[in-house]
C-alpha cells in the first residue's frame, strides 16, 4: 500500500513523498484481531484463503469502524464480494489470499476514508520494523525535493550511515561518484551496500564523503539543541525537533527529557519542530503534548461509544484507568511557538491543536495536511497482511468536533532553496514570535496539580 510504503522508505532514504504522506493518528501499533466472521460471504465448509481475508477485512469494517465515513457499509462488502467471487471463480475452494488483496484495496478505498488502508504482508512487515524501531538497511537520511530531485536533507537518523558520515540538515546532494546526483541512484546504491563518494554543497561550499548504507535502527526521537542569543531573543533558544510519534516508544519521555535539560539550561524560549512529523501512536503524542500542557480533556467516539481520556502530569487516564505515563515530567513554563507545515499530519496536528486550544503556543507555519480528527488502530490478518482502521474521531467534553487541519496563527514557510545554503526561514520566523509568545502563570499549572 502506498503509505506505508513511503513511510517505510522514509526511515531509511525519504522521498519527497514522505513529507506528503500522512500517517493516521494511532491509538496503538498493534491490535491484535479478536473477532472473525464471514460477514459478506456465504457460508462455506471450507472458505478458501482469498474468501478468509475478505471476511476478516469485512468483520473488522462492520464492526469497530469508527471513522466519518458515510458509505453504507453492508452494501459495501456485498458489491465486494461479488467481485471477489468473479476473482476467484476459476478455483472458489483454493483461491489464495493474494487473489483478495486488490479486491480488499479496493473495497477499503471505496469506504472513503483516507486514513483507513489495506497492508499487504511486504507492507506490514515494514510498518513493525519502524513501529517497533527495528533495524533497516539505509544511509539513514530524510529528503526533499529541490531542483526537481529528492537532494535536500531534512533530517539525518541518530545511530545511521549517514550520521557516521557527518552529513547535516541543510547539506543539497550533488554527485554519486562523480556523476550527477539522482534519487534513484542514491537508492541503488543503497540496496547494493556498495561505498559511494557522495558530492555535496553545504552553506554554498563543496564537500566530499565516503558513505555505505548499513543496517540501523529506524528509530528517530526528538532532540534537543540551541541557538545562540539573538536581537529577537535575548537568552539561548532552545529547539526540540520531534521527526515522528512513531519510533519504537519513548517518544514522550524524551520529550520530557529535553524540556527538563533546557530548562537546566536555563533556555529564555523553546520552539517545537513538527515540520514532515507524520504522525504515529496517540500515548506517544498525549505524553509530549503533557510537557507543555499542565491538563487536558477529550472524547472518543467508537463505534461502541465514547470514552473520556485525561492526559496531565505526563499520565493518560482513559475512563479514570491509568493507560500509560512518563516518568519524571516535566512542564515547560516559558514561552513557546510550535512549527507546523503542510506535511503536519495526524499526531503533528492533534499536538499543535492541544496547544493552540489551550492557548498555550504560538503556531507558525502552514495550514496542516488534514488527518487529525480521528486515530486508527492497526489489525493483523492471518494472510500476514493488516488492516489499518479508523477506530473513532475526536470531540471536546463540550462537543466541539477537533479539526481536521490546524491553521497556524502567524503563517510562514520554509523555503528550502534557502535551507540549502544554510538558512532556515521559518525558524527564524518562529525565534521572532517568543517575544509574545504564551506562558503558563503559577495560577495555571496549581490547579491541574491539585486535581
Amino acid at each position: 500500500m502506498k503509505r506505508l510504503l513511503m513511510l517505510a522508505v522514509a526511515l531509511s532514504l525519504t522521498s519527497p513523498a514522505f513529507s506528503q504522506t500522512p500517517l493516521p493518528l494511532a491509538e496503538s501499533a498493534l491490535k491484535p484481531v479478536t473477532a472473525q466472521a464471514h460477514t459478506a460471504s456465504t457460508p462455506a465448509a471450507t472458505p478458501s484463503p482469498a474468501q478468509e481475508i475478505f471476511d476478516e477485512v469485512n468483520d473488522l469494517i462492520q464492526n469497530q469502524y469508527g471513522g466519518l465515513s458515510t458509505v453504507d457499509r453492508a452494501a459495501l462488502a456485498r458489491d465486494y464480494q461479488t467481485r471477489l467471487t468473479a476473482v476467484c471463480a476459476s478455483d472458489p475452494s483454493g483461491c489464495a489470499a493474494e487473489k483478495a488483496f486488490p479486491v480488499v484495496t479496493a473495497e477499503v478505498t471505496a469506504l472513503g476514508d483516507e486514513h483507513t488502508y489495506f497492508q499487504n504482508p511486504d507492507d506490514f512487515k515494514d510498518f513493525m520494523t519502524s513501529a517497533t524501531g527495528g533495524n533497516r538497511l539505509q544511509f539513514g537520511v530524510r529528503l526533499a525535493q529541490l531542483d526537481g530531485e529528492s537532494r535536500l536533507i531534512l533530517d539525518v537518523i541518530p545511530g545511521s550511515a549517514s550520521e557516521a558520515a557527518g552529513l547535516r540538515r541543510g547539506d543539497v546532494l550533488k554527485t554519486i561518484d562523480d556523476q550527477p546526483y539522482t534519487y534513484a541512484g542514491l537508492k541503488a546504491a543503497k540496496e547494493a551496500g556498495r561505498q559511494i563518494m557522495l558530492g555535496l554543497e553545504r552553506g554554498g561550499a563543496p564537500l566530499t564523503v565516503a558513505i555505505t548504507s548499513s543496517e540501523s535502527s529506524s528509530r528517530d526521537l526528538p532532540r534537543l539543541s540551541f541557538l545562540p542569543p539573538s536581537a529577537d531573543q535575548p537568552g539561548q533558544v532552545a529547539v526540540i525537533r520531534i521527526p515522528t510519534f512513531l519510533a519504537g516508544g519513548s517518544v514522550a519521555q524524551t520529550v520530557h527529557d529535553e524540556v527538563r535539560s533546557a530548562q537546566g539550561q536555563q533556555a529564555s524560549g523553546l520552539i517545537v519542530d513538527l515540520r514532515g512529523n507524520t504522525g504515529g501512536d496517540l500515548s506517544e503524542c498525549d505524553g509530549a503534548v503533557s510537557a507543555f500542557v499542565p491538563s487536558f480533556t477529550r472524547l472518543a467516539r467508537t463505534a461502541q461509544g465514547d470514552s473520556r481520556t485525561v492526559v496531565r502530569g505526563g499520565s493518560r487516564l482513559d475512563n479514570g484507568r491509568v493507560r500509560s505515563g512518563v516518568q519524571s515530567p516535566a512542564l515547560w513554563t516559558g514561552p513557546l511557538t510550535v512549527m507546523v507545515d503542510g506535511s503536519s499530519a495526524s499526531c503533528s496536528e492533534f499536538f499543535a491543536y492541544e496547544l493552540q486550544y489551550a492557548k498555550r503556543a504560538t503556531i507558525i507555519g502552514e495550514v496542516t495536511a488534514g488527518v487529525g480528527n480521528t486515530a486508527t488502530r492497526v489489525f493483523p490478518l492471518d494472510s500476514g497482511a493488516a488492516l489499518q482502521l479508523t477506530i473513532l474521531n475526536y470531540a471536546k467534553p463540550d462537543g466541539t468536533p477537533y479539526p481536521v487541519r490546524v491553521k497556524p496563527d502567524v503563517s510562514g514557510v520554509t523555503d528550502l532553496a534557502a535551507l540549502g545554503k544554510g538558512t532556515d526561514t521559518l525558524l527564524s520566523a518562529a525565534v521572532g514570535t517568543l517575544k509574545t509568545a504564551p506562558v503558563l502563570s503559577a495560577e495555571s499549572v496549581a490547579p491541574a496539580a491539585r486535581n
